[in-house]
């Protein structure tokens, strides 16, 4: 990618980026639905070899150039493949191992990647076999590094095809996380809890509402049931969120029913001066603002805060925005409340960000269980005496929890861990740990479509 200084966009005087072939958009095929196969497996190699982040590929106005010039319904079944083959990702190479006479050649990537995602279609989605076998093979026809082996891709497609129950059956028992990362919630959580973890993740995301008020009336107006987090969830919707009666006028918003727990943790804030660091997109802002606190949402990325902003005007709920990096927030007058729902691995979401896990690794969740800890001891200093920080994430591993939570307590001497009482909890009694953190994992709640894996803990300055 080349950058030309003396060129740039007088709307926006910016440098304007020049395209590399690499990354133009692609060429159109004449042949239904191969462009969208293409692009799966460009995607695909992108997740898996290069460690890049499936959501920002998918972005509808930014996203990877082979996404980006397919119609909407080749953009919907691209999404579906992804999400399918990442989330059984080692079921489908051991499938087609358990199909290859000898492994393929090391430099053979980009027929591994469509292979998969071929295999992914027959195996896990509602495609014809006889359409992903033709079109793999045309894919692999059309590309110069995998056309000498078209004739494999169609030998193995065709068994799968034939003898698609036995060869799931084969697999059914192996875990679908990467192995390291199976090993460490074997260790934390023990090996029965840890493949009930994984097999959590197979099953599809939910949609769960919080609501301002009335959550049984809403439960029965939009077909859905009340969790005992107080949160709405959707019985197998299907459509659009914003046709959904009450969106217009406010009268909820998205947030997963895990997600909602760290800000109920403060109770009534009426009349306390709260921030929320880390704010947007603004679901956790909007529920302090609604408990009655004087909000401060904090965000660093400007495009970030301007979605909290327009959320927030959804909802009719006003709140004070800064943008800044919270490392570098001064605040003289302090606060009685903060909420820091920190950056982090991300490893509890993976029902909705099955990319996750093939992204990230060890040495990732030690660099961010590092950055956490620097931000929840910069967060402290901003806390008035008397008031409370709640600190959470959205991973399941402890060294970015509990770990952080024992660093600060013990390098700071004026603080305190307020215990949770589970009988403010029921129903969700399980979560919450022997010395009082919230701490829930996918597996919980399975019943009843589940949860994201959550941390979190009260700490009160004294």
């Amino acid at each position: 990618m080349v950058l030309n200084d003396r060129s740039t966009d007088a709307s926006k005087n910016k440098p304007r980026r020049h395209q590399s072939r690499k990354d133009a958009a692609p060429r159109r095929s004449d042949k239904p639905g191969l462009d969208a196969r293409i692009a799966a497996s460009r995607i695909l190699a992108a997740v898996i070899d290069k460690k890049t982040s499936l959501d920002g590929m998918l972005d509808a106005e930014h996203g990877n150039p082979a996404f980006m010039v397919l119609n909407d319904a080749d953009r919907g079944l691209v999404k579906a493949i992804l999400q399918s083959a990442l989330r059984h990702l080692p079921r489908i190479e051991a499938i087609i191992g358990q199909l290859l006479d000898s492994p393929l050649p090391d430099g053979a990537r980009s027929l591994h990647h469509l292979l998969v995602v071929a295999a992914a279609q027959m195996l896990y989605l509602d495609v014809p076999d006889h359409s992903a076998v033709d079109l793999a093979v045309e894919q692999a026809n059309s590309d110069p590094r995998s056309r000498r082996f078209a004739k494999l891709v169609n030998a193995i497609l065709r068994r799968i095809g034939r003898e698609k129950a036995d060869l799931l059956a084969s697999v059914e028992e192996l875990a679908c996380m990467p192995g390291w990362f199976m090993q460490r919630l074997a260790t934390v959580y023990g090996p029965e809890q840890a493949l009930a973890i994984a097999a959590s993740q197979l099953e599809p995301p939910t949609i769960d509402l919080t609501v301002k008020a009335d959550p049984e009336g809403w439960a029965a107006r939009l077909s859905g049931h009340v969790l005992p987090t107080g949160s709405v969830r959707l019985d197998r919707f299907r459509g659009s969120i914003t046709t959904l009666e009450g969106f217009e006028d406010g009268s909820w918003w998205v947030q997963d029913a895990a997600a909602a727990i760290p800000a109920k943790l403060f109770g009534d804030l009426t009349g306390k001066r709260v921030a929320d660091l880390c704010a947007a997109p603004g679901g956790k802002t909007a529920q302090l603002v609604f408990a009655g606190g004087e909000v401060v949402a904090v965000e660093q990325s400007k495009s970030r805060l301007k979605r909290l902003e327009s959320n927030l005007q959804r909802l009719a709920l006003s709140a004070e925005t800064r943008c800044v990096n919270l490392l570098d927030i001064e605040d003289a007058e302090g606060f009685d409340a903060i909420l820091l729902d920190a950056p982090c691995s991300s490893t509890g979401t993976t029902r909705r960000h099955p990319d996750v896990l093939w992204t990230k690794d060890a040495a990732d969740i030690a660099k961010l269980a590092a950055l956490q800890a620097k931000l929840v001891r910069h967060a402290v200093t901003l806390l008035k005496p008397g008031g409370r920080l709640v600190f959470s994430n959205c991973s399941i591993d402890p060294s970015e929890g509990e770990q952080v939570v024992d660093g600060l307590l013990a390098e700071v001497p004026d603080l305190r861990l307020v215990p949770i009482d589970p009988a403010d909890w029921p129903g969700l009694e399980e979560a919450i740990s022997s010395r009082g953190e919230f701490r829930t994992t996918p597996a919980m709640l399975a019943d009843r479509g589940g949860l994201d894996g959550f941390y979190a803990a009260v700490i009160a300055k004294i």
